[in-house]
């Protein structure tokens, strides 16, 4: 059997798995309370829509449209979307008489479905028909170099090493062993321990996580056990020094924060003291922060600002906070961000704000308040498409891409095409629409439009990235220009002139089309 031929019938084999009553039996109960909008894109769904069928997934975990949060149901309907385009790409495939190069490397939209995949927290998925599905897309993501590999990897070691989900790994051990692939949770296990160990060697997000993992599951002396525990219970101090001591990094961090009184009265008000503590603080403080501990990193940015504090050093301190928040503390994240906005005249960078509104919008992903108010000031936000004038032509341009075989459309005008729709997800103007480098727009958390080249007085807008509909857009139109030849478009006159016949066009075509339907 062809490698084609057997991922063929993988595809349509797993797509047998989940009958599509389970998909309406699931959801039928909760539909009633759902909103217009939801009951459409379900609808959409059922029916076999790819982007329907994410957006579901999507309200599952966000809660949008007043949607229970169910993790499973959106497992369920990723593992549809997911399967409808490799059958989609497999019949591409097998239509074409060209070989594909690497068959194994995921695609652009498998990558897209990674992306939404890796949110799915796995372990409240354990009972879904769909969890074989995600527990092998998260496999197959934590071993190959895909953005989303570093995600994959802490989510799978979690579930399969930390302490607290012992009955679920006693639970996986059975179901693992009715895979019959040859593998045992013991096997599985230490694959787990060595995406911990690379996790915390890394420069990610999940690091000082997989290091908070990695102490809980190291093997403790009966010694340093006892001390810790009465530390705990006891309040025990010299049993926290003696922890420290040994090399416990929980103990550093706790007896560093200790010392330096913070959440506390000083007991004196005198300098000396104050600074002698300060001075004991920072050297037990400095040895969490270089086992990579975020919260002592930041406690030592807070000592360097004190001014009691013989070692006074603003510099520093600066350097302590950015340091906590490369290691994800949510408010060092918001401190980074917000000095860098205070900052951003002084500041050399290409557009002015886009450093201060990355940190800013990391910290309110962790939930940081008043990170909301100060991203405001800084992103745009244009989440519904709706209410711009570009709309209306936006839904034509899609229809004629869905159709651009049958309408024969000029590689100029598809490019047109998907510029309205970029236009219409975030309000460009009819300048910025024309004139925008649409495969330079995206960054992880903002689209950076700056035309200066051909207008220089017209100044960048940097616009938050707020919907999956949003990401699905760029991914698509950043695809098409990618392939396009440079210059191909031509200059500003002939971009206007081209964007008056293909305007047109679309609303005769479309409207006639509306009306006669």
């Amino acid at each position: 059997m062809s490698k084609g031929s057997f991922l063929a019938f993988f595809v349509v084999s797993r797509q047998q798995e989940h009958p599509f009553r389970v998909f309406w039996g699931l959801r039928w109960q909760n539909c009633h309370m759902a909103s217009r909008e939801f009951l459409k894109i379900l609808q959409s769904a059922r029916l076999g829509d790819v982007s329907a069928q994410q957006n579901l997934a999507s309200a599952y975990l966000s809660g949008a449209f007043k949607t229970p949060i169910q993790p499973a149901n959106a497992l369920i309907w990723l593992e549809k979307s997911y399967f409808s385009i490799k059958n989609q790409e497999l019949g591409d495939s097998s239509s074409s008489d060209e070989e594909l190069a690497d068959p194994a490397a995921p695609s652009q939209e498998i990558l897209g479905m990674f992306e939404q995949i890796a949110t799915v927290p796995l372990a409240a998925t354990f009972n879904s028909p769909a969890f074989s599905f995600g527990w092998k897309s998260f496999w197959e993501m934590a071993r190959s170099e895909v953005p989303t590999s570093f995600a994959a990897q802490w989510q799978l070691a979690e579930l399969l090493l930390h302490p607290d989900k012992k009955e679920l790994q006693i639970e996986l051990t059975s179901w693992v062993a009715k895979q019959n692939d040859g593998r045992d949770l013991a096997s599985l296990q230490k694959i787990a321990k060595e995406f911990l160990l690379q996790l915390a060697e890394s420069e990610s997000s999940f690091t000082a996580s997989a290091k908070e993992l990695l102490i809980k599951l190291q093997p403790k002396d009966e010694a340093l056990s006892s001390l810790w525990n009465a530390w705990l219970t006891e309040k025990n101090e010299g049993a926290l020094i003696q922890a420290a001591e040994l090399g416990l990094t929980a103990a550093k961090l706790t007896l560093g924060l200790k010392l330096a009184q913070f959440g506390e009265q000083p007991a004196s008000d005198e300098g000396g003291k104050s600074n002698a503590s300060l001075k004991k603080a920072a050297y037990w403080l400095e040895l969490a922060a270089k086992d990579g501990d975020r919260e002592a990193w930041f406690a030592l940015g807070e000592i360097y600002r004190r001014p009691q504090f013989s070692g006074y050093n603003a510099s520093e301190s600066d350097r302590c906070f950015d340091r906590a928040a490369d290691l994800g503390h949510a408010q060092a994240q918001f401190r980074k961000g917000a000095n860098l906005w205070r900052k951003r005249e002084k500041i050399e960078e290409k557009v002015r704000g886009l450093q201060a509104s990355y940190w800013i919008w990391q910290a309110h992903q962790q939930g940081v308040p008043e990170a909301k108010e100060l991203l405001s000031k800084v992103l745009e936000n244009v989440s519904s498409p709706k209410n711009n004038d570009w709309y209306q032509l936006a839904a034509y341009a899609e229809k004629a891409l869905n159709h651009h075989a049958e309408h024969k459309l000029d590689e100029e005008w598809i490019l047109l095409c998907h510029r309205l729709i970029i236009a219409n997800q975030f309000n460009l103007s009819k300048a910025e629409l024309l004139l925008c480098e649409v495969g330079q727009l995206q960054h992880e958390h903002c689209v950076v439009v700056d035309i200066r080249y051909e207008l220089p007085k017209i100044l960048p807008r940097l616009i938050q990235i707020d919907t999956t509909q949003q990401r699905r857009s760029l991914l698509a139109a950043g695809k098409v220009f990618a392939g396009s030849e440079s210059g191909l478009e031509g200059n500003l006159r002939q971009r206007r002139y081209r964007f008056d016949r293909v305007t047109e066009w679309l609303t005769a075509t479309f409207t006639v089309d509306q009306t006669v339907a």
